[in-house]
């Protein structure tokens, strides 16, 4: 098996709320390729879709309830500690509820974490360890 993700798909309550989230809040571009009740984001060599979770949970022949820690982190990387603080801010103002504000953290890196409308667990981090790519990819 190659060592590759290529989708990552979030089961989502409310699809018109989670678009109007991604989309008119951070402003992420939904791709052509969306229809009916699924929504994809080209994110630089991998895609986010938003799916309904009964749906998701019906596909995967699961229960769709289920509370607590889903043991699932997403990080979006920044390039400063300055950036963290703003795009915790930013999503603050669109609905998203902030977790653990930012901080400097064990690992010598800053960050902070906040919950998308769906309590899908995003992290907000600087790491002064790994750099970016010309294309914005990260080198670990």
């Amino acid at each position: 098996m190659r060592q590759k993700l290529n989708i990552i798909t979030l089961g989502v309550e409310d699809l018109q709320r989670s678009l109007d989230f991604y989309e008119k809040g951070l402003g992420w571009k939904k791709s052509e390729a969306s229809q009916g009740d699924i929504a994809f984001f080209q994110l630089g060599g991998m895609v986010l879709a938003l799916y309904p979770r009964e749906a998701l949970a019906e596909d995967v022949t699961v229960p769709s309830s289920g509370t607590g820690f889903s043991g699932i982190t997403m990080a979006y990387n920044t390039k400063s500690e300055k950036e963290v603080e703003e795009v915790l801010a930013e999503v603050e103002k669109l609905g998203a509820t902030i977790v653990k504000p930012a901080e400097k953290v064990f690992w010598g890196g800053y960050s902070g974490y906040f919950s998308d409308p769906d309590g899908h667990l995003f992290e907000v981090a600087y790491n002064p360890f790994v750099e970016f790519d010309d294309q914005d990819n990260l080198i670990m």
